[in-house]
């Protein structure tokens, strides 16, 4: 099924935390989701793409319907980027912990000297 990244733009939205500060930018026909200025959410055709790693990508991809990120048929599966099966897509509610679990993953903001 394709999607519009734009409607997965106003999904995402809706399952973001209102303490979390989150950007979207257009990237290669889709669009990227950051929060503090990090990388956390891929947008486009082929559906809704959480980065996760170790344990919580092993547990979002036992979910029925969850599959390594695939831009196209050919091309290798992401080793970050877990598509959300399409069920959560429609339940803000379910996609929320996910997008939780998925930022506290995010390496620490670094702190710059300034010297």
């Amino acid at each position: 099924m394709a999607h519009d990244p734009k409607l997965l733009q106003a999904i995402l939205t809706e399952a973001v935390p209102s303490e979390l500060d989150v950007a979207f930018r257009p990237m290669f026909g889709g669009i990227m989701a950051y929060a503090d200025g990090k990388p956390f959410a891929s947008l486009s055709d082929v559906g809704l793409g959480l980065k996760l790693a170790g344990s919580e990508r092993d547990a979002m991809l036992a979910l029925p319907g969850a599959a390594p990120l695939r831009y196209g048929p050919d091309q290798p599966p992401s080793k970050s980027y877990v598509l959300v099966p399409e069920a959560m897509l429609t339940d803000a509610d379910q996609l929320n912990p996910w997008v939780i679990r998925c930022v506290s993953g995010l390496p620490a903001k670094r702190v710059r000297n300034r010297a």
